[in-house]
């Protein structure tokens, strides 16, 4: 069982993937933003992927900086970031190594498949971005 922090400012999206995560055997923590998340990824706890919204309120860089962060904490982090923007070569260009995207809005299917996709993924791989 993999334990994945869900970092979304928006209460009910951040509640609904929680519940997906858990619907598939996987362990969910959850923060509403970069101060939270934070406190997460610097306690002793196991965190094994990180889905952040890339837009947080509190945070110019939002998801990338906190993606950034985290890989610097922990190596082996899986990230998957979630976005209703397009993804564009500029934005791509401050993805971590290995990372992928999820486009809002997203079924409960295409949330379900991109969460089981990065947990397969080896940590140690370049991944990609969908």
């Amino acid at each position: 069982m993999a334990v994945v922090l869900i970092v979304e400012d928006e209460v009910f999206i951040r509640e609904f993937v929680e519940l997906i995560i858990e619907e598939i055997g996987q362990t969910s923590l959850s923060a509403s933003d970069m101060d939270e998340a934070l406190a997460h990824l610097r306690s002793p706890q196991r965190i094994d992927a990180l889905f952040t919204d890339i837009r947080l309120k509190t945070a110019l860089l939002g998801g990338f900086e906190l993606a950034q962060i985290g890989i610097k904490l922990r190596p082996r982090l899986r990230v998957l970031y979630a976005s209703g923007n397009v993804v564009t070569d500029q934005t791509k260009g401050l993805f971590v190594r290995g990372a992928r995207f999820l486009q809002k809005p997203y079924s409960p299917e295409k949330l379900k498949r991109a969460i089981k996709d990065l947990l397969a993924v080896s940590s140690d791989s370049s991944g990609s971005i969908q």
